[in-house]
């Protein structure tokens, strides 16, 4: 099932609107990020989602994170509220675009087979033009993981991708390196503003502290 590699998608074979013409009905995307390359689908159907897992050979338990094309869409897929709200703008105005993934309550918009059937869901704006553009063309909202068959290295490059995640997705966007190359910080927020860091990546508990005025 290999499908089209796009090297540049503005002189290459597919502009942006095919890649979301394609994505919208249903076609796997591997794309880059500024973290590592991303495997993704529209989250309009189930079956959609589902062949996410297959393609991954990913556990039903294990969830897939929501990467957005900008601050508003938290509102539409998660719930903030007055306890948390304070927080969760200190840290996307900080750490946003870039290597930070907030986890809050998921919103009913949000399939359960995403969030792994948890109340949650992690999103994260990243910090990369391109997958940006093809994030916001598919409508702001692009449920992905890492562009690799579970327990392989995440790839942080065209070049690392393997043979056999590449022969079984629709679309592949060659966006180089990525630039950061190392996975997101993950911090869960809970209605309550309970603060707990889950995964400390490019960003530390420490730049996390500090924004937040605990250190």
């Amino acid at each position: 099932m290999r499908g089209d590699v796009v090297k540049n998608y503005q002189e290459e074979n597919l502009s942006l609107s095919e890649i979301r013409d394609g994505v919208l009905e249903g076609k796997s995307i591997i794309y880059p990020t500024d973290t590592v390359y991303g495997l993704a689908t529209s989250m309009d159907k189930i079956e959609y989602l589902e062949k996410i897992y297959i393609i991954k050979e990913r556990s039903s338990d294990m969830p897939l994170i929501a990467l957005v094309d900008n601050f508003d869409k938290i509102d539409k897929i998660a719930k903030v509220t007055p306890e948390n709200k304070n927080t969760i703008e200190k840290l996307t105005n900080k750490f946003w675009p870039g290597p930070l993934t907030i986890v809050l309550e998921k919103k009913d918009l949000v399939p359960d087979i995403m969030t792994a059937r948890k109340k949650t869901i992690g999103i994260r704006m990243p910090n990369h033009k391109l997958a940006l553009d093809i994030i916001k063309f598919v409508g702001g909202i692009l449920p992905t993981t890492s562009a690799n068959i579970s327990g392989e290295e995440s790839p942080t490059s065209y070049e690392e991708l393997s043979e056999k995640i590449k022969n079984r997705v629709d679309i592949i966007v060659n966006g180089g390196i990525s630039p950061i190359a190392i996975p997101s910080t993950i911090v869960e927020i809970s209605k309550e503003n309970n603060i707990t860091i889950l995964r400390e990546g490019s960003i530390s508990k420490e730049d996390i502290e500090i924004t937040l005025g605990k250190s």
